[in-house]
């Protein structure tokens, strides 16, 4: 994978989540500046993005195709497989202030005034 050709962003980060409890979810937020893409390395595992408008679900599980998540999106990650890995790309290092984890706080920024 080569950022800016199969990746649209410069990689600065890059992390995995694995030995997900069944029956766990990940993710739940959002983030303001950071774009994300997301592949499973291993296993398969349930993706859940919404714009605030849309909803859409998309189950990653080959290692050649991923998924793009741009800044302001809800993001949910659940059903993943014993084996299950998640590697996830970033734009930005860490910075707990670009995360927004209420759902509410997400909402009215999408929405203003709904």
């Amino acid at each position: 994978m080569e950022a800016e050709a199969h990746v649209p962003f410069p990689i600065r980060r890059f992390f995995f989540i694995h030995h997900v409890v069944p029956g766990a979810a990940r993710a739940s937020h959002a983030h303001r500046a950071c774009h994300q893409f997301l592949v499973a390395l291993a296993g398969s595992m349930l993706v859940e993005v919404d714009d605030g408008a849309a909803r859409r679900r998309e189950r990653l599980e080959r290692p050649n195709l991923g998924l793009y998540v741009p800044p302001m999106i809800w993001v949910d990650v659940s059903d993943f497989s014993a084996d299950g890995v998640l590697g996830v790309l970033a734009s930005h290092p860490y910075d707990e202030a670009d995360y927004i984890r209420d759902r509410g706080v997400f909402d009215a920024a999408v929405r203003p005034g709904a």
